[in-house]
């Protein structure tokens, strides 16, 4: 895997968010040099849910893995009333976490017990119908041990709510760049077992889905854990449909977040499976150093990780580099 620079961000990275949540803002990249402060997407009409779903392939060319048409399981339909009352009405106490698409809680189903997440998505906020009919379809489709489980949506009016599984220990963000003072780094092979999870459910994606699905959106505040440290990729807003037959790439709007967007997609505007692997590439560099893919509160030359990691090998060389981040991040002794 190859990691260049992309480019620099002169946004500072959101605050952080809590469990099953997502912390940096996802949205349209320009392509102009050195890019303006973070684009959104703008939020659609809530009043009515598109009835095609937002890909180059539309909605008969539906993703499936070859194994079963029984795994594609349509997911579960709620009323507001339902999430209302296992939320306690949205209760501050029962909120894990917000962000430019809304606020995410902590719920309870009285009759099952089942803990879960509930996305309630602003009416004004970044994600709009189109990102949240496509995150329906494409969780209700895809199945595998490394990919958030949605258990249902409601669409009462115009809210737009979204039911995932409970994911205990938040985001790989909360753990790697904004841990409590108190917690300790985490350990090499906790770092490395996330790795693997988040580039199996990349494999799936790629691989195994027919057609292939491109998940656009990977970076750390994505990445959900469970209590043991198991790793699942989440928020699935941004995914799109890759090429098929002779097809080397999508032509799509260049959608992502600073830093972990591939230049040749943000050149561009094709996308294609690489993109994520490049993503994936930017996320594993973070695991292994505890930095941003950007941030702005370092110095000049230290914001951007990929430029700063380039810079600091060909200073010091690859061994030496290693032994600096062992003793600094992981303070283990080499």
């Amino acid at each position: 895997m190859s990691c260049f620079p992309c480019f620099s961000s002169h946004d500072k990275k959101a605050s952080k968010k809590g469990k099953n949540s997502n912390s940096s803002g996802s949205g349209p990249i320009p392509t102009a040099a050195p890019p303006p402060p973070r684009s959104q997407p703008q939020p659609e009409n809530p009043g009515k849910i598109p009835t095609e779903a937002t890909n180059n392939k539309g909605v008969n060319n539906k993703p499936t893995t070859g194994e079963g048409d029984n795994k594609n399981i349509a997911a579960q339909t709620f009323t507001f009333r339902e999430l209302a009352t296992a939320t306690k009405n949205f209760r501050q106490e029962c909120l894990v976490g917000e962000g430019g698409f809304g606020r995410v809680y902590k719920g309870r189903f009285e009759k099952t017990g089942q803990v879960v997440a509930v996305k309630q998505l602003d009416r004004n906020g970044l994600q709009g119908n189109r990102e949240f009919l496509v995150e329906v379809l494409m969780l209700s489709l895809l199945h595998h041990p490394n990919l958030v489980n949605l258990i249902g949506y409601c669409a009462d009016g115009d809210q737009r709510l979204l039911v995932y599984e409970y994911m205990p220990l938040g985001s790989l963000e909360d753990h790697l760049l904004d841990p409590p003072s108190d917690q300790a780094p985490l350990d090499w092979s906790t770092r490395m077992k996330i790795a693997l999870h988040a580039a199996r459910g990349l494999e799936y994606l790629h691989d195994k889905a027919n057609p292939p699905v491109i998940y656009r959106d990977l970076k750390s505040s994505n990445i959900l854990l469970d209590k043991e440290f198991n790793a699942k990729l989440s928020d699935f807003g941004l995914a799109k449909l890759g090429p098929t037959g002779d097809n080397s790439h999508v032509s799509s709007r260049v959608m992502g977040t600073y830093g972990y967007c591939a230049p040749e997609y943000q050149r561009s505007g094709q996308l294609t499976v690489k993109s994520d692997v490049y993503s994936f590439g930017v996320v594993l560099l973070e695991l292994i150093t505890g930095r941003r893919a950007i941030d702005t509160t370092r110095r000049n030359e230290e914001q951007n990780l990929l430029s700063w990691n380039q810079y600091s090998r060909n200073q010091v060389g690859s061994q030496n580099w290693l032994i600096q981040f062992f003793k600094e991040t992981l303070n283990q002794k080499v």
